[in-house]
């Protein structure tokens, strides 16, 4: 079987799928206020997204991450927790959620394989989660990652993006709450996805080196070589089980190790974040039903376009239209 290596010399081992655009929040980072969601019809059936799956852990991926959206609000999406986590081959199932249906889901999915997951939190304060959110209640997500802590998962990440001047007060208080819990937690720069208005993009730029120094000023960061399979650069703190991440796609590009590829819910194979270069896997599978060696051809395909890196600019006008929800978070 082919192996997914681009004409950079990476290997593709780890795929990023979307099961929904839709979300029950509306991050102020993530999509805007009024979104406009994708027709059933062009939404890839569980079926169909379990073909791709299954097909990509054939031809050498290692870990799958299923996101969204939230994957959670997805009707039935435990069959395909099913099925991919019954490949033999796929050495990691991982999804990240809002944390708003975690309670009610967490037991079901580590039945079904899943062994680490990540989970957006933004903010301890209920009235700024709310403002960030526009729609999510605090409590809801601190129950699903309470209730994720006692179902046992190997390893519980946070993913705190954080944006100057609103939640950056609050590195330190999300670093205590992960660290007294035994939780990892990442920092992420802001992906400029999506034309805004709600922020200042440039303005509300936090980048990774002024974060470790904030953190630096009450606890020790010892950088590690630990690697998660994602962009995630990991420090320790001494005395700590947790890790501590930074996904830094302005200020330390990461796009020499690339190792990932996305799928969107509507069947686009998006081939880097910051770039539309991507192979239409909806029509191979719907015009050959079944065909794993047509689907093989077009993700080989895909090796042969998948661009070198990205190039961020904060003060402009985004060059990628789709939102954060539409690419995959």
């Amino acid at each position: 079987m082919a192996e997914l290596i681009d004409r950079f010399g990476r290997e593709v081992t780890y795929l990023r799928m979307s099961v929904t655009d839709r979300c029950d929040f509306r991050c102020v980072y993530c999509m805007s206020e009024h979104m406009t969601f994708l027709p059933r019809a062009q939404v890839l059936t569980l079926e169909e997204l379990a073909f791709i799956g299954e097909t990509f852990v054939e031809l050498g991926v290692k870990k799958i991450r299923l996101t969204g959206g939230e994957p959670l609000i997805r009707h039935n999406v435990e069959e395909l927790f099913d099925h991919l986590g019954a490949l033999p081959t796929l050495q990691e199932l991982t999804f990240t959620t809002n944390g708003s249906h975690l309670a009610q889901y967490a037991e079901r999915l580590k039945q079904a394989g899943v062994k680490r997951i990540n989970i957006s939190l933004d903010s301890l304060k209920p009235d700024l989660f709310k403002e960030l959110t526009r729609i999510g209640e605090l409590q809801q997500v601190l129950a699903g990652i309470e209730k994720a802590r006692q179902v046992g998962f190997q390893r519980i990440k946070l993913n705190a993006v954080i944006l100057s001047g609103r939640n950056s007060a609050e590195v330190l208080d999300l670093l205590r709450f992960a660290l007294d819990r035994g939780l990892d937690i990442s920092y992420i720069e802001e992906m400029p996805l999506g034309s805004i208005t709600e922020h200042n993009r440039g303005e509300a730029f936090c980048s990774s080196q002024h974060l470790r120094d904030m953190i630096g000023q009450e606890f020790e960061l010892i950088p590690t070589s630990e690697n998660s399979g994602g962009p995630s650069k990991y420090w320790r703190i001494p005395g700590y089980n947790s890790r501590v991440g930074f996904i830094s796609p302005h200020s330390e590009n990461f796009c020499s190790t690339c190792n990932r590829v996305r799928l969107t819910v509507e069947g686009r194979l998006l081939l880097c974040l910051g770039n539309e270069h991507s192979i239409d896997l909806r029509s191979v599978v719907r015009n050959h039903p079944g065909n794993k060696d047509k689907l093989i051809e077009a993700i080989m395909q895909g090796m042969s376009i998948k661009p070198e890196r990205h190039y961020f600019e904060l003060d402009n006008e985004p060059q990628i239209l789709r939102f954060m929800n539409t690419t995959g978070g």
